[in-house]
Protein backbone atom coordinates (compact mmCIF):
# COMPACT_ATOMS: atom_id res chain seq x y z
CA UNK A 1 0.00 0.00 0.00
CA UNK A 2 2.97 2.14 0.55
CA UNK A 3 3.40 2.82 -3.62
CA UNK A 4 -0.14 3.26 -3.87
CA UNK A 5 -1.80 6.96 -4.42
CA UNK A 6 -2.60 8.86 -1.79
CA UNK A 7 -6.51 10.54 -2.87
CA UNK A 8 -8.29 13.13 -0.83
CA UNK A 9 -11.46 14.56 -1.64
CA UNK A 10 -12.19 18.52 -1.14
CA UNK A 11 -15.64 20.17 -1.30
CA UNK A 12 -14.89 24.04 -1.89
CA UNK A 13 -18.11 26.30 -1.34
CA UNK A 14 -17.92 29.53 -3.38
CA UNK A 15 -19.99 32.35 -2.49
CA UNK A 16 -21.06 32.93 -6.26
CA UNK A 17 -23.65 30.91 -8.06
CA UNK A 18 -24.56 33.50 -10.63
CA UNK A 19 -21.83 35.29 -12.84
CA UNK A 20 -21.05 32.25 -15.29
CA UNK A 21 -17.98 33.91 -16.20
CA UNK A 22 -16.32 34.43 -12.57
CA UNK A 23 -17.57 30.99 -11.89
CA UNK A 24 -15.37 29.64 -14.84
CA UNK A 25 -12.42 31.59 -13.25
CA UNK A 26 -12.53 29.76 -9.73
CA UNK A 27 -12.96 26.66 -11.22
CA UNK A 28 -10.47 27.48 -13.96
CA UNK A 29 -7.26 26.02 -10.94
CA UNK A 30 -8.76 22.74 -10.76
CA UNK A 31 -8.86 22.03 -14.90
CA UNK A 32 -5.13 20.32 -16.49
CA UNK A 33 -3.90 19.64 -13.07
CA UNK A 34 -1.85 16.64 -12.81
CA UNK A 35 -2.54 14.62 -9.94
CA UNK A 36 -6.45 16.43 -9.80
CA UNK A 37 -9.72 15.55 -10.94
CA UNK A 38 -12.51 17.75 -11.03
CA UNK A 39 -15.33 15.14 -10.05
CA UNK A 40 -18.19 18.06 -10.45
CA UNK A 41 -19.19 22.25 -10.12
CA UNK A 42 -23.28 22.65 -9.00
CA UNK A 43 -23.93 26.23 -8.83
CA UNK A 44 -27.25 27.61 -7.05
CA UNK A 45 -28.75 30.98 -8.20
CA UNK A 46 -31.11 31.16 -4.95
CA UNK A 47 -28.28 30.28 -3.03
CA UNK A 48 -25.99 32.32 -4.93
CA UNK A 49 -23.32 29.59 -3.95
CA UNK A 50 -21.50 27.09 -5.96
CA UNK A 51 -20.15 23.83 -4.59
CA UNK A 52 -16.78 22.38 -6.42
CA UNK A 53 -16.21 18.57 -6.04
CA UNK A 54 -12.50 17.50 -6.93
CA UNK A 55 -10.35 14.56 -5.67
CA UNK A 56 -6.83 14.05 -6.01
CA UNK A 57 -3.21 13.37 -4.66
CA UNK A 58 -3.09 15.83 -1.32
CA UNK A 59 -0.16 18.11 -2.73
CA UNK A 60 -1.87 18.26 -6.08
CA UNK A 61 -5.31 19.02 -4.17
CA UNK A 62 -3.71 21.98 -2.23
CA UNK A 63 -2.02 23.64 -4.56
CA UNK A 64 -4.88 24.14 -6.70
CA UNK A 65 -7.24 25.19 -3.84
CA UNK A 66 -5.33 27.49 -2.72
CA UNK A 67 -4.72 29.02 -6.09
CA UNK A 68 -8.58 28.98 -6.63
CA UNK A 69 -9.15 30.60 -2.97
CA UNK A 70 -6.97 33.62 -4.41
CA UNK A 71 -9.07 33.86 -7.62
CA UNK A 72 -12.24 33.48 -5.55
CA UNK A 73 -11.11 36.55 -3.27
CA UNK A 74 -10.41 38.50 -6.78
CA UNK A 75 -13.62 38.06 -7.93
CA UNK A 76 -16.27 38.16 -5.50
CA UNK A 77 -17.13 41.02 -3.00
CA UNK A 78 -19.01 39.46 -0.22
CA UNK A 79 -20.17 43.26 0.42
CA UNK A 80 -22.50 43.29 -2.49
CA UNK A 81 -23.36 39.53 -1.97
CA UNK A 82 -27.08 38.51 -1.50
CA UNK A 83 -28.15 34.21 -1.25
CA UNK A 84 -30.54 32.40 1.14
CA UNK A 85 -27.83 30.03 1.93
CA UNK A 86 -25.89 31.46 5.28
CA UNK A 87 -22.33 32.67 4.35
CA UNK A 88 -19.87 34.17 5.77
CA UNK A 89 -16.67 34.70 3.22
CA UNK A 90 -15.99 34.50 -0.68
CA UNK A 91 -14.73 30.95 -0.34
CA UNK A 92 -17.45 29.91 2.96
CA UNK A 93 -15.68 27.02 3.47
CA UNK A 94 -12.73 23.97 2.20
CA UNK A 95 -13.61 20.91 3.52
CA UNK A 96 -11.16 17.90 2.79
CA UNK A 97 -12.14 14.42 3.37
CA UNK A 98 -10.25 10.94 2.87
CA UNK A 99 -11.07 8.57 0.37
CA UNK A 100 -8.03 6.34 -0.48
CA UNK A 101 -4.60 5.41 1.70
CA UNK A 102 -4.99 8.44 3.67
CA UNK A 103 -6.17 8.67 7.26
CA UNK A 104 -8.52 11.33 8.63
CA UNK A 105 -5.38 12.28 10.79
CA UNK A 106 -3.71 13.10 7.67
CA UNK A 107 -6.41 14.93 6.10
CA UNK A 108 -6.73 16.93 9.33
CA UNK A 109 -3.08 17.91 8.85
CA UNK A 110 -3.29 18.85 5.09
CA UNK A 111 -6.28 20.90 5.94
CA UNK A 112 -3.92 22.78 8.41
CA UNK A 113 -1.40 23.71 5.91
CA UNK A 114 -4.31 24.89 3.46
CA UNK A 115 -5.50 27.21 6.32
CA UNK A 116 -1.64 28.19 6.70
CA UNK A 117 -0.50 29.05 3.68
CA UNK A 118 -3.92 30.71 2.22
CA UNK A 119 -4.36 32.87 5.48
CA UNK A 120 -0.31 34.08 4.74
CA UNK A 121 -0.62 34.65 1.07
CA UNK A 122 -4.16 36.05 1.31
CA UNK A 123 -4.42 37.91 4.89
CA UNK A 124 -7.68 36.13 4.97
CA UNK A 125 -8.93 34.96 8.43
CA UNK A 126 -9.36 31.31 9.03
CA UNK A 127 -11.10 28.99 11.24
CA UNK A 128 -10.49 25.12 11.90
CA UNK A 129 -13.68 23.16 11.86
CA UNK A 130 -14.59 19.70 12.05
CA UNK A 131 -12.42 17.16 13.23
CA UNK A 132 -9.81 19.97 12.66
CA UNK A 133 -11.28 21.95 15.08
CA UNK A 134 -8.85 22.99 17.93
CA UNK A 135 -11.91 23.99 20.58
CA UNK A 136 -15.26 22.13 20.56
CA UNK A 137 -17.22 25.08 19.95
CA UNK A 138 -15.35 25.09 16.44
CA UNK A 139 -16.50 21.86 15.53
CA UNK A 140 -19.84 22.94 14.24
CA UNK A 141 -19.85 25.21 11.21
CA UNK A 142 -22.89 26.71 12.03
CA UNK A 143 -21.52 28.23 15.29
CA UNK A 144 -18.39 29.47 13.77
CA UNK A 145 -20.80 31.33 10.81
CA UNK A 146 -23.65 32.30 13.14
CA UNK A 147 -23.53 35.97 12.27
CA UNK A 148 -22.90 35.59 8.83
CA UNK A 149 -20.25 38.23 6.64
CA UNK A 150 -22.06 41.43 7.97
CA UNK A 151 -22.23 40.28 11.44
CA UNK A 152 -18.64 39.04 11.64
CA UNK A 153 -16.76 41.90 11.53
CA UNK A 154 -17.61 42.62 15.48
CA UNK A 155 -17.44 38.73 16.03
CA UNK A 156 -13.84 38.03 15.23
CA UNK A 157 -12.89 40.79 17.81
CA UNK A 158 -14.07 38.57 20.35
CA UNK A 159 -11.34 36.39 22.39
CA UNK A 160 -13.32 33.23 21.78
CA UNK A 161 -13.59 33.91 18.32
CA UNK A 162 -9.68 34.62 17.37
CA UNK A 163 -9.48 33.20 13.82
CA UNK A 164 -6.90 29.98 14.42
CA UNK A 165 -5.07 31.54 11.17
CA UNK A 166 -5.02 34.68 9.46
CA UNK A 167 -5.51 38.34 11.20
CA UNK A 168 -8.24 38.60 13.65
CA UNK A 169 -10.07 41.35 11.08
CA UNK A 170 -12.31 39.94 8.37
CA UNK A 171 -10.86 40.67 4.81
CA UNK A 172 -12.92 43.76 3.38
CA UNK A 173 -14.36 42.11 0.71
CA UNK A 174 -14.02 38.50 1.21
CA UNK A 175 -14.53 38.02 4.77
CA UNK A 176 -13.88 34.74 6.78
CA UNK A 177 -13.16 31.27 5.75
CA UNK A 178 -13.34 27.85 7.48
CA UNK A 179 -11.36 24.67 6.97
CA UNK A 180 -11.44 21.60 7.84
CA UNK A 181 -11.44 17.39 7.30
CA UNK A 182 -14.55 15.50 8.01
CA UNK A 183 -16.69 12.61 7.01
CA UNK A 184 -18.44 12.52 3.58
CA UNK A 185 -21.32 14.74 3.39
CA UNK A 186 -24.44 14.86 1.74
CA UNK A 187 -25.91 17.81 1.09
CA UNK A 188 -30.10 16.97 0.79
CA UNK A 189 -32.29 19.52 -0.33
CA UNK A 190 -36.53 18.41 -0.52
CA UNK A 191 -38.53 21.15 -1.79
CA UNK A 192 -42.47 21.89 -0.72
CA UNK A 193 -45.38 23.24 -2.60
CA UNK A 194 -45.84 26.24 -0.37
CA UNK A 195 -43.97 29.90 -0.74
CA UNK A 196 -43.93 30.30 2.99
CA UNK A 197 -40.77 30.66 3.87
CA UNK A 198 -41.83 30.23 7.66
CA UNK A 199 -43.25 26.30 7.30
CA UNK A 200 -39.75 25.38 5.99
CA UNK A 201 -38.12 27.03 8.55
CA UNK A 202 -40.08 25.30 11.46
CA UNK A 203 -40.21 21.70 9.54
CA UNK A 204 -36.25 22.43 9.61
CA UNK A 205 -36.03 23.22 13.44
CA UNK A 206 -37.73 19.74 13.87
CA UNK A 207 -36.00 18.20 11.63
CA UNK A 208 -32.33 19.23 12.48
CA UNK A 209 -30.17 17.60 15.74
CA UNK A 210 -29.72 21.25 17.40
CA UNK A 211 -33.23 21.52 17.86
CA UNK A 212 -33.89 17.79 19.13
CA UNK A 213 -34.26 16.70 15.56
CA UNK A 214 -32.31 13.72 13.61
CA UNK A 215 -28.62 13.38 14.74
CA UNK A 216 -26.61 13.74 12.14
CA UNK A 217 -29.02 16.34 10.38
CA UNK A 218 -28.02 20.10 9.57
CA UNK A 219 -31.20 21.90 8.29
CA UNK A 220 -32.67 25.70 7.37
CA UNK A 221 -35.62 27.01 5.41
CA UNK A 222 -34.73 28.01 2.06
CA UNK A 223 -36.74 30.39 -0.77
CA UNK A 224 -36.53 29.40 -3.97
CA UNK A 225 -37.73 32.78 -5.46
CA UNK A 226 -37.92 31.32 -9.20
CA UNK A 227 -39.54 28.83 -8.74
CA UNK A 228 -42.25 30.29 -5.96
CA UNK A 229 -41.61 27.39 -3.44
CA UNK A 230 -39.36 26.69 -0.58
CA UNK A 231 -37.54 23.72 0.77
CA UNK A 232 -35.92 21.73 3.31
CA UNK A 233 -32.05 22.60 2.87
CA UNK A 234 -30.15 20.13 4.89
CA UNK A 235 -26.68 18.68 5.42
CA UNK A 236 -26.56 14.97 5.92
CA UNK A 237 -23.15 14.52 8.21
CA UNK A 238 -23.23 11.09 8.69
CA UNK A 239 -25.20 9.23 6.58
CA UNK A 240 -24.40 5.50 7.59
CA UNK A 241 -25.94 6.63 10.85
CA UNK A 242 -28.93 9.27 9.43
CA UNK A 243 -29.94 7.77 6.73
CA UNK A 244 -31.22 9.98 3.88
CA UNK A 245 -34.79 8.20 3.53
CA UNK A 246 -35.41 9.05 7.72
CA UNK A 247 -35.19 12.89 6.60
CA UNK A 248 -37.21 12.62 4.21
CA UNK A 249 -40.39 11.00 6.04
CA UNK A 250 -39.59 13.42 8.78
CA UNK A 251 -40.30 16.56 6.88
CA UNK A 252 -43.56 14.58 5.19
CA UNK A 253 -44.63 13.92 8.32
CA UNK A 254 -44.51 17.66 9.37
CA UNK A 255 -45.30 19.22 6.41
CA UNK A 256 -48.89 17.66 6.82
CA UNK A 257 -49.74 19.95 9.87
CA UNK A 258 -49.68 22.55 7.62
CA UNK A 259 -51.54 21.45 4.68
CA UNK A 260 -48.10 21.40 3.13
CA UNK A 261 -46.67 18.26 0.31
CA UNK A 262 -42.98 16.74 -0.62
CA UNK A 263 -43.19 18.09 -4.08
CA UNK A 264 -39.56 16.61 -5.09
CA UNK A 265 -35.86 16.91 -3.78
CA UNK A 266 -31.96 17.02 -4.59
CA UNK A 267 -29.02 16.59 -4.00
CA UNK A 268 -25.87 19.01 -4.27
CA UNK A 269 -22.77 17.62 -5.61
CA UNK A 270 -21.25 13.90 -4.88
CA UNK A 271 -22.76 11.42 -3.28
CA UNK A 272 -21.43 8.36 -2.01
CA UNK A 273 -23.90 5.04 -3.49
CA UNK A 274 -24.06 3.55 0.03
CA UNK A 275 -25.96 6.68 0.60
CA UNK A 276 -28.71 6.11 -1.95
CA UNK A 277 -28.82 2.35 -2.35
CA UNK A 278 -29.54 2.36 1.36
CA UNK A 279 -32.63 4.86 0.86
CA UNK A 280 -33.91 2.26 -2.10
CA UNK A 281 -33.06 -0.58 -0.14
CA UNK A 282 -36.06 0.48 2.76
CA UNK A 283 -38.32 2.19 0.14
CA UNK A 284 -38.35 -0.60 -2.25
CA UNK A 285 -38.45 -3.32 0.75
CA UNK A 286 -35.55 -5.23 -0.09
CA UNK A 287 -34.52 -7.81 2.46
CA UNK A 288 -31.13 -8.97 3.42
CA UNK A 289 -29.10 -6.77 0.94
CA UNK A 290 -25.85 -6.35 0.57
CA UNK A 291 -23.39 -3.73 -1.49
CA UNK A 292 -21.92 -6.92 -2.80
CA UNK A 293 -24.73 -7.46 -5.00
CA UNK A 294 -24.37 -3.58 -6.57
CA UNK A 295 -22.56 -4.84 -10.16
CA UNK A 296 -21.02 -1.54 -10.47
CA UNK A 297 -18.98 -2.28 -6.86
CA UNK A 298 -18.00 -6.04 -8.16
CA UNK A 299 -16.57 -4.41 -11.28
CA UNK A 300 -14.37 -2.04 -9.12
CA UNK A 301 -13.09 -4.42 -7.05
Amino acid sequence: MANEKKLVQCVPNYSEGRNLEKIDKIVAPYRGKEGVKLLDYKRDEDHNRVVVTVVGEPEAVKKAVIESMGVAIDVIDMTKHEGQHPRMGAIDVVPFIPIKNISMTEAIELSKEVAKEASEKYKLPIFLYEKSAITPQRQNLSKIRKGQFEGMAEKIKEPEWKPDFGPAEIHPTAGVTAVGARMPLVAFNVNLDTDNLDIANQIARRVRHSSGGLRFCKAIGVELKDRGIVQVSMNMTDYTKTALYRSFELIKIEARRYGVNVVGSEIIGLVPMEALIDTAVYYLGVEDFSMDQILESRLME
